[in-house]
């Protein structure tokens, strides 16, 4: 058993190391046969394989389902057109100088196709290596070139939209940070892929130009060198040398004419489900309606006098029996099994009310339209309950506590498409989503227009379009970010648990918070809660944290702090959490800025800053005029959406004892902004004014 095990291993190093040096001894053994000289079975060896090789790369590009599954296609073009040009090369050669001895000089390849293929008439032979010429330069290269570039240059454009899908799916907990970079990648590669195609299908193209130089110089040259050389006539001269090149050129052509199609295939692939067959039979026979009356219109041509009504009609019957086949497949209906009776809904319809028929109120729901049903139904193929669980995955690990299980059933009352979302029995946002549809965004800077249902983003206000499958590609390629239907919803149920977080928390939250610290620190807790500071006010203190979009995911300096604060009898939460801030001053810029040292800020003019100061630390409660407090919200408005255009956060920089009530006046009016107090910036930081509020225009 372990010299068997020995065994396999050394094989697979072997294959390894032979893998590795493939290509190099490939391209070595091409350079060779341009400069040495081949007998005329090695030519017949060769030529086989190159067609061979042709052969399967047709057949790998129409079996592979996405272009990236034969990635490796550009560089196959380049080196199987090497090995034809080498061939070339070669096998003039031997035609060059052996060709006066016969048709058989260059090997049985050529020979075969110099008579088999065009009955030994070179007139005949050139006829049909310039109709092949014709096809393959003109027709299927010329094509195949055009959609490589506009694939390359739609690819390029189109990287931007995908990357900000990627990063939506992974914000809203979709996915996790191995399937953002794997799916980054992915998005790179595909770039990279069409730019190479790009590059390469000129290789075909030069292919088909040398193949028309090569045979003009075989047939100059051969006549000649019969001529002058050999003394042959010029009626033989022409027939020998002609006939060898055209075979010649025949032989290279046809696994040219195989690769440039396999290049056509691989750039005008649509849709990344099916390979290239099934598509093309999945989608042509998909409607009886277009058989029947393609078969219609065959068997009125095969009535007509003169026409040939035997072929016609034969054809058109067939059609029309498969037209009748499918019409039958679609239209036969499903066989349902009606539901056995419930014996529990029975005795539930006769029975006395009860405290049992309370239902409580759900903390976070989700209510849904019928067509909506088959998006949470995993028979059918819905997903959205395990996107669902992303997001409160990924609202934990960023928020800093698990949120309530969502509760999700039907509303006949809701339009079909709507859902709606509460917290705590109240409606907190709703919108419309169509399965099988995408929503393709609009970021802010695409202008190219798409047909469909104009909308709007439903988490973030942003202009949208609903389309179809069809042209999601086309949507990417113009900027838009598209998602699918269900990621729309958990989008918005992630923005909306994000911008309710601190109702989320409860005190069955708060709780479970504390006993899971206690396992990280049990000394800490034990100290602390409920000692110094009991469960309602510590809930009370993480609310305030998170009205504010602080993330409570370090308890452990939450709960060090409140030791130090609460512990000398401050009991007051607001007061508790405005030192609770200045503690995790860092934590909270990292969490706006990132990890900027120069944090770019809005300020509030002097004179008006006072006249706050003055306003909203009076002792008798806060009396800021309306006037005043318009002119502050509309100017932090304007200032938050300015910072943004420019790529900034967009955040207030104001004196500590103005910080919360001014947080508290611009919470509705820019709901984007955060206000920090000149205490919580760190010391490592520094500020740079971008924006003022109230300064003269």
């Amino acid at each position: 058993m372990n010299a068997l095990t020995t065994l396999q291993g050394l094989l697979g190093r072997h294959a390894a190391a032979m893998k590795a040096v493939a290509a190099p001894v490939f391209i070595i053994m091409i350079l060779a046969m341009m400069v040495l000289p081949l007998p005329g079975f090695a030519l017949d060896v060769f030529f086989t394989i190159n067609i061979a090789l042709a052969l399967m790369v047709m057949l790998v590009a129409a079996y592979m389902v996405r272009p990236l599954d034969f990635a490796a296609f550009p560089t196959v073009l380049l080196l199987t057109t090497l090995l034809r040009l080498s061939l070339n090369v070669a096998s003039s050669r031997v035609v060059l100088m052996e060709g006066h001895t016969g048709p058989g000089a260059a090997g049985a390849v050529i020979e075969s196709f110099g008579h088999f293929l065009i009955g030994g008439n070179f007139a005949v032979g050139l006829i049909v290596f310039g109709i092949l010429v014709v096809i393959n330069f003109v027709v299927i290269t010329k094509g195949a070139e055009r959609i490589a570039e506009v694939g390359a240059r739609f690819t390029l454009d189109a990287m931007p939209g995908k990357q900000m899908a990627i990063d939506a799916d992974l914000n809203a907990g979709l996915i996790d940070e191995a399937s953002a970079k794997r799916r980054r990648a992915e998005v790179q590669d595909e770039a990279e892929f069409f730019g190479s195609m790009d590059g390469a299908s000129k290789f075909v193209r030069g292919d088909a130009i040398a193949g028309l130089l090569i045979l003009f110089i075989n047939i100059v040259g051969g006549f000649i060198i019969g001529v002058v050389q050999h003394g042959l006539g010029a009626g033989e001269a022409a027939s020998t040398y002609v006939l060898l090149a055209v075979g010649d050129a025949l032989v290279a052509q046809i696994p040219g004419l195989l690769i440039s199609v396999a290049a056509a295939m691989v750039v005008s692939r649509v849709g990344k489900e099916e390979d290239v067959g099934t598509q093309i039979m999945g989608q042509m026979f998909k409607s009886s309606q277009s058989v029947g009356i393609a078969a219609g219109v065959i068997g009125l041509l095969g009535v007509i006098p003169g026409m040939p009504n035997l072929v016609f009609l034969l054809v058109g019957g067939g059609m029309a029996a498969l037209a009748r086949w499918m019409y039958v497949r679609d239209h036969r209906p499903a066989a349902v099994a009606p539901p056995p009776p419930d014996p529990q809904q029975a005795a539930a319809a006769n029975a006395e009310a009860s405290w049992d028929d309370l239902q409580p109120v759900d903390t976070l729901g989700m209510e849904v339209g019928y067509r909506l049903i088959a998006l949470v139904d995993k028979e059918r193929g819905g997903d959205l309950l395990n996107r669902i669980k992303g997001v409160r995955k990924k609202f934990a690990q960023d928020v800093g506590f698990l949120p309530p299980a969502v509760h999700i059933r039907d509303n006949l009352e809701l339009r079909p498409s709507m859902y709606r979302i509460t917290l705590r029995g109240a409606v907190v946002g709703e919108g419309e989503s169509f399965p099988g549809m995408h929503l393709a965004i609009n970021p802010g800077h695409v202008t190219a227009q798409l047909p469909g249902q104009a909308t709007t983003d439903p988490a973030f206000g942003l202009p949208a379009v609903w389309i179809d499958d069809r042209q999601k590609e086309s949507a990417q390629m113009a900027g838009y970010t598209v998602v699918d239907s269900s990621t729309v919803v958990a989008t918005h149920l992630s923005h909306l648990m994000q911008l309710h977080a601190a109702r989320l928390l409860g005190r069955v939250e708060t709780q479970a918070l504390v006993e899971h610290v206690t396992k990280l620190a049990p000394k800490l807790i034990e100290d602390v809660v409920p000692k110094m500071i009991g469960i309602a006010p510590l809930q009370k203190v993480l609310q305030l944290l998170l009205e504010e979009g602080v993330h409570i995911r370090d308890m452990r300096s939450i709960i060090e702090a409140l030791a130090e604060h609460a512990g000398g009898g401050l009991s007051d939460p607001m007061e508790l959490a405005r030192r609770l801030r200045i503690a995790l001053a860092p934590a909270i810029v990292q969490q706006i800025y990132g990890a900027q040292r120069e944090l770019d800020v809005i300020a509030i003019e002097p004179e008006l800053e006072r006249l706050l100061t003055q306003a909203l630390s009076a002792q008798h409660g806060a009396a800021l005029d309306p006037g005043v407090a318009d002119h502050l919200a509309r100017g932090a408005n304007d200032a938050a959406r300015r910072q943004e255009d420019l790529g900034h956060p967009a955040c207030l920089l104001v004196p500590d004892p103005i910080r919360a009530p001014v947080a508290r006046l611009l919470r509705r009016a820019a709901p984007r902004l955060r206000v920090l107090g000149h205490s919580e910036i760190p010391d490592t930081h520094s500020i740079r004014i971008g924006s003022i509020i109230g300064a003269s225009t």
